[in-house]
């Protein structure tokens, strides 16, 4: 047996090919909509695909399954209570699927999601330890989260949660592999581990979740300190569940002249600029959303630009393209009109106007807060980066949280931004610029400059 992991640091997932060296069949589980990589590999391989599994219905990415069966055939094989609306082999607990001479045994994982399942792949004879494909039942160091389908359900899920892994994964022996799909920078998940890959004897010893003394336990840690999250979750399970638009191969965003992308501004089509944050505060279109691919662009557009919005793509050159473009359909953003052919240089030559945010180093900053004359210095970081340490008189607004209709900010004020690097607060910025902020400003470096510069940070009491 052989397991292929494809880590998307972006999503903080993983998809995995699961198959037999010795009859080459394969199946894919919880993958991405551009499946072009998983072909490519199950051709180097030499591997034919049988199905294609769904552990759950995700909420922080459109399934590839759809593409994949229209691609290659393959059988989509999914919960039989996920409900889903197209072809697809429904599955039940104890089902058993043959991967050649592997079998693969469905379990009944709810919690992270009523429908959830996960996959324990088994050769014969016991010829190496078993894989469980764990979706987000079981992750490195924790859970996938709980409350992703509302306050109301994040309480009764933890509680079948705590069932699933207490009575059905720590009863599988300690050689188990685990693999999820939720890992580090998942914001389905939390985990304290930069591992993506684990197994069942060290989940029983390590894992503060496996070792709960009793579901009261298991339940409180399972909901303390989650984090917000993007807002086109709220969109993703109904799409996975009624069935994606199958796009056939990843677009090719025509280009638009200049004058072109001018008029599809003036007819409401959003600007997405995916260049480096430092090159979009040089220079932009107005009103452009400034979200760079490391920022990343997959969280931040999620975040930032409301869902189904069509775009006109700003790039440095069509590799950078094409990256967004893989990206942005990862998370249903796929109504694009088109790019700006020549970049913003082609913008320029055309003689339209460009905007730059001023810039403050963190010396700078530090001489105004002594002085009293500082602008409004907002941290745009996550809470728990916030409780870690922060500058002693910036207000902390979350990045997410500056598309809220009740943003209370002055607008007769000078306004700067920092998170921990810069591309977050230029992507703030650029939302803040979109809603009618003019003066604004952008903290060199965030708070890693800050503190490499030998400043003080504060940190909440406990």
């Amino acid at each position: 047996m052989f397991v292929e992991a494809f880590v998307d640091k972006d999503l903080g997932n993983s998809a995995y090919l699961v198959g037999s060296h010795e009859t080459k069949n394969a199946v894919l589980v919880d993958p991405l909509r551009d499946v072009d990589r998983y072909l490519a590999v199950a051709d180097r391989l030499g591997v034919r695909l049988m199905h294609v599994l769904e552990t759950h219905l995700h909420a922080d990415f459109i399934s590839g399954a759809r593409e994949l069966a229209a691609r290659s055939g393959v059988t989509i094989a999914a919960s039989a209570e996920a409900g889903l609306g197209f072809d697809h082999l429904p599955l039940e607990a104890g089902a058993k699927l043959p991967v050649g001479e592997l079998l693969l045994s469905v379990l009944r994982t709810p919690g992270h999601t009523p429908e959830h399942i996960s996959f324990l792949a088994e050769a014969p004879d016991g010829a190496g330890p078993p894989a469980l494909l764990s979706g987000g039942a079981l992750i490195v160091g924790g859970v996938a989260r709980t409350d992703l389908l509302g306050h109301d359900l994040s309480e009764p899920l933890a509680r079948r949660l705590y069932h699933t892994v207490h009575h059905t994964l720590l009863a599988l022996p300690d050689d188990v592999g685990v693999f999820p799909t939720h890992g580090t920078g998942s914001f389905c998940a939390a985990p304290p581990s930069a591992e993506r890959t684990t197994t069942i004897g060290r989940e029983r010893r390590m894992n503060p979740l496996a070792k709960a003394r009793d579901e009261e336990e298991f339940v409180r840690l399972a909901l303390a300190g989650l984090p917000t999250y993007p807002t086109y979750f709220a969109e993703m399970r109904a799409i996975n569940q009624r069935g994606p638009r199958v796009l056939g191969g990843i677009p090719d965003p025509r280009p638009l002249s200049a004058h072109e992308v001018r008029r599809a501004i003036d007819r409401g089509i959003a600007v997405l600029d995916v260049r480096p944050a430092p090159e979009f505060a040089r220079g932009h279109i107005p009103g452009s959303y400034g979200i760079a691919i490391e920022a990343p662009l997959t969280v931040w557009a999620g975040w930032l630009i409301p869902f189904g919005t069509p775009l006109v793509l700003v790039t440095s050159d069509d590799r950078e393209c094409a990256a967004a473009v893989h990206r942005l359909i990862r998370i249903g953003y796929d109504r694009f009109e088109g790019r700006l052919d020549g970049g913003l240089a082609a913008w320029e030559d055309a003689r339209f106007e460009t905007r730059r945010y001023a810039t403050l180093s963190p010396h700078e900053i530090h001489a105004r807060l002594r002085a009293g004359n500082a602008p409004v210095l907002i941290d745009v970081r996550q809470d728990v980066e916030w409780r870690a340490g922060h500058i002693e008189g910036a207000r902390h607004i979350e990045n997410g949280a500056l598309t809220n209709p009740a943003l209370d900010l002055p607008r007769d004020r000078e306004i700067a931004l920092h998170c921990q690097h810069g591309e977050r607060s230029v992507a703030g910025l650029s939302v803040l610029e979109r809603r009618g902020y003019r003066d604004l400003t952008l903290v060199e470096g965030g708070l890693s400059a800050w503190i490499e510069a030998g400043f003080d940070v504060a940190r909440d009491a406990g």
